[in-house]
């Protein structure tokens, strides 16, 4: 699915409607650049898993967590160094805890991406430096 959005809360309103749909366990991978528009692609997804936490980027902390229908667990793999960091941080552990796993960054971790995931792509639209086209794929639930 593709689509087109023309600010940020039409940005958070897809995630919105995708956090809707999402069941236990499921891991949203993102791909795009800085200031494409993850962060706010993620409060929507909050939004649709009954958050309620005020959502940030989880850049220093590496992965925030906020309670909702299903926790959801918000990763930056940016400064990640290696496969032995991403560990550490618990990476298996929050896959088995059944929330959603949303993760920026996450072809610096493609290895460790399930068969399942779902991959949203948020790339600068090509006539308006404002706007975005999102791609969703993958998943058993998008």
């Amino acid at each position: 699915m593709t689509c087109i959005s023309h600010s940020v809360a039409e940005t958070e309103e897809i995630g919105h409607e995708l956090g809707q749909r999402l069941g236990p366990g499921t891991v949203v991978a993102y791909r795009g650049g800085l200031g494409m528009g993850k962060t706010a692609f993620t409060r929507g997804l909050a939004r649709g898993l009954a958050c309620q936490d005020r959502v940030t980027s989880p850049t220093f902390t590496i992965v925030n967590e906020y309670r909702g229908r299903l926790p959801l667990f918000h990763f930056d793999m940016y400064r990640l160094d290696d496969s032995d960091a991403l560990f550490d941080i618990g990476w298996e552990d929050y896959l088995d805890r059944g929330g959603v796993c949303a993760v920026e960054w996450s072809e610096n971790v493609a290895y460790a991406m399930p068969e399942d995931t779902v991959y949203v792509t948020i790339e600068r639209h090509g006539e308006h430096e404002d706007w975005r086209v999102i791609t969703i794929e993958g998943g058993t639930e998008a």
